[in-house]
């Protein structure tokens, strides 16, 4: 499942807002369901706050995820901190997502109240995050469903913050996910880091450095997101035959030569397009962020070849045949190690924003 465009996106959380008013009334569940916590906040499950069955049966993968992305639900910032609004707010963002747009259950992982609660979204989220080792398909990103855990924060946050409670419960709620997974606080995200959104608010996203700061300081780790260069049409460079081998592992039918030409921005432009990002032929964070999947030994194509010529490029001397072997990750490693990364030999996005600045 994917989320839908940025323009209907942007609509949906809109009406949202409308729709929470009819959701507030409906009558509480008549189970107690679970509520369960592990290095982290409580966390109320679907059966807790009354959730209606999945059209159909989610998918569970077993895999671990990659990344966390923060969103904000853009509904008021409202005064009711109790745990029957979180719940209200919980079945009234089912009930649109699969009423309104049609998506089989509710859209994100897990949701977090004004008043600081805690709710599973999708079904079997928290379960797969239990397991440590599965993630659950969701509809919350466009473009990484099956690699991130989406988590909503109640409210508008474009001009004010998240109460410190929330912001707490978030915090805590991060860093119970980076433990399970293995993740590290750097792979913590905003929505608007992959599509053309404006969520999850301005002021929601200028604290995700904070945010990651504080997870690193409860969990360790490192808070320093990827930094990625700036690319467009005239450029000729190394780091544009990067680009272009991305590219090409997604489809596209260019050539890898370094220079950014009209092919090139061709390419750029239907790739921002098929991930619901900023169409506007520049590659820049949305697209780099988007494209820098992670590859380790054992894997092919263009982009294993992106990696072999930046590390020869850099003094790590690779032959560029496509294939990630043993000698491949032994000159990751050593790279990683000049620039003070751990030395795991994997290239994920902090590796590959170093092999390209």
């Amino acid at each position: 499942m994917t989320t839908p465009t940025a323009r209907p996106l942007l609509r949906r959380r809109t009406l949202l807002a409308g729709a929470l008013s009819l959701g507030a009334a409906l009558a509480a569940p008549g189970t107690a369901g679970r509520a369960r916590a592990a290095d982290g906040p409580l966390v109320s499950d679907c059966e807790a706050w009354g959730a209606r069955a999945p059209k159909s049966p989610v998918k569970v993968l077993a895999a671990r995820p990659q990344k966390i992305i923060v969103h904000h639900t853009a509904t008021a910032n409202v005064a009711e901190y109790g745990q029957d609004r979180a719940f209200a707010l919980a079945r009234a963002m089912q009930t649109y997502q699969m009423d309104t747009e049609g998506w089989i259950d509710t859209g994100q992982h897990f949701t977090v109240s004004r008043g600081a609660f805690v709710t599973e979204g999708r079904h079997g989220s928290l379960a797969a995050l239990d397991s440590g080792g599965q993630i659950v398909e969701a509809a919350h990103c466009t473009g990484q469903n099956t690699v991130a855990i989406g988590i909503e924060n109640e409210g508008t946050y474009t001009t004010e913050e998240p109460r410190a409670e929330q912001y707490a419960a978030l915090v805590g709620l991060c860093a119970r996910i980076c433990l399970q997974y293995g993740l590290q606080p750097y792979q913590i995200y905003g929505h608007r880091d992959f599509n053309n959104t404006q969520c999850p608010g301005d002021r929601l996203y200028a604290l995700l450095p904070q945010l990651r700061a504080d997870v690193a300081a409860r969990i360790g780790g490192d808070p320093a997101a990827p930094v990625w260069p700036l690319l467009r049409a005239g450029d000729v460079n190394e780091r544009v035959r990067v680009l272009q081998c991305l590219l090409v592992q997604r489809g596209a039918a260019i050539t890898p030569d370094g220079s950014f030409g009209p092919a090139t921005d061709g390419a750029v432009r239907a790739f921002q397009k098929q991930i619901g990002a900023a169409i506007d032929g520049f590659a820049g964070n949305q697209t780099w962020n988007q494209l820098c999947a992670p590859v380790a030994q054992g894997a092919a194509g263009e982009a294993v070849k992106a990696v072999q010529s930046r590390l020869s490029a850099l003094g790590f001397p690779t032959t560029a045949d496509g294939a990630f072997g043993p000698g491949t990750a032994a000159r990751v490693a050593a790279f990683q190690a000049s620039r003070a990364l751990p030395q795991d030999g994997v290239v994920d996005a902090r590796t590959w924003s170093r092999l390209l600045a």
